[in-house]
């Protein structure tokens, strides 16, 4: 026989290491996502730096937008 009260337990530490697997999975796969934004980030800050103009790649003021 098996007390009732060991098998709560054990089923509720079941679920909670169920519980902390799903977690370090999604933060393995929110850290991978934030190193990429991070990575495009970086990449779109040197493309605009690297565009010549004294504003960081911006529409020169003289200049209309296309939808003029």
């Amino acid at each position: 026989m098996s007390d009732p009260r060991i098998e709560r337990l054990e089923e509720r530490i079941a679920w909670l290491e169920h519980h902390v697997t799903k977690q370090d999975k999604a933060m393995l796969e929110m850290s991978e996502t934030l190193d990429l934004i991070r990575r495009e980030c970086v990449r779109l800050r040197e493309r605009t730096e690297s565009s010549g103009s004294p504003e960081g790649g911006a529409v020169p003021a003289e200049e209309r937008p296309p939808h003029y």
